[in-house]
């Protein structure tokens, strides 16, 4: 088995509702995102390219690859970042992590992982999402989980739920018969940066 996600971010009309529904959904701290909306275009998140009439503007979901051949995991002294070797999703233990960064220094895919530098917060007082997410913690590094606590209930990540124009898809890219398999195998594609040998999990129609 191999999980990963397809995203046709050619109709990704920038509403966020995936990055909010993941930072919700996980219960991140104040100023985390593990779910990024990129914006390719011009110098700032609203602007676009070009020169009128031919202007160009879209939107890129951008978060942790899940690579087959993750750097970080490579670089971690203690085996806090793994690639669980039944589903593909690149983990992160908070009990071994010593906060050293490496991984976040390796990994090729700017702003997918973050550190808490400070005792995690998340804005309320009380706490948001799932029981089954593990408590975050301070000087640990953080990043996307693909909602591991609810894959493990047979239940897809929070983003690909929410999203209002049905670009985001999931499955096991083992199974020529799942919805991301069929997807792949019929639409031209890419990936992030295959250049840097990382084998991202994570697909874009084009």
């Amino acid at each position: 088995m191999h999980y990963g996600m397809v995203i046709d971010a050619k109709y990704c009309i920038s509403c966020h509702c995936c990055a909010a529904a993941c930072k919700i959904e996980n219960n991140l701290p104040e100023k985390t995102w593990w779910n990024r909306i990129m914006t390719v275009g011009g110098d700032t998140m609203e602007a676009p390219a070009g020169v009128h009439p031919r202007l160009s503007l879209s939107f890129a979901p951008v978060a942790c690859q899940h690579c087959e051949n993750p750097a970080c995991v490579k670089v971690c002294p203690v085996g806090a970042t793994y690639r669980d070797p039944d589903t593909g999703v690149v983990r992160q233990d908070y009990e071994k992590c010593i906060g050293c960064r490496m991984c976040m220094a390796a990994c090729p895919y700017t702003g997918v992982r973050s550190f808490n530098w400070d005792e995690p917060k998340n804005g309320t007082d009380y706490a948001l999402g799932d029981a089954d997410v593990p408590a975050h913690q301070k000087h640990v590094v953080e990043k996307c989980t693909m909602c591991w606590h609810r894959i493990a209930r047979g239940e897809e990540p929070a983003c690909i739920e929410v999203c209002p124009s049905r670009i985001r898809f999931w499955g096991d890219l083992d199974d020529p018969e799942s919805d991301v398999s069929k997807m792949l195998a019929s639409r031209q594609h890419t990936q992030l940066l295959p250049e840097m040998g990382t084998k991202p999990s994570v697909y874009y129609l084009v």
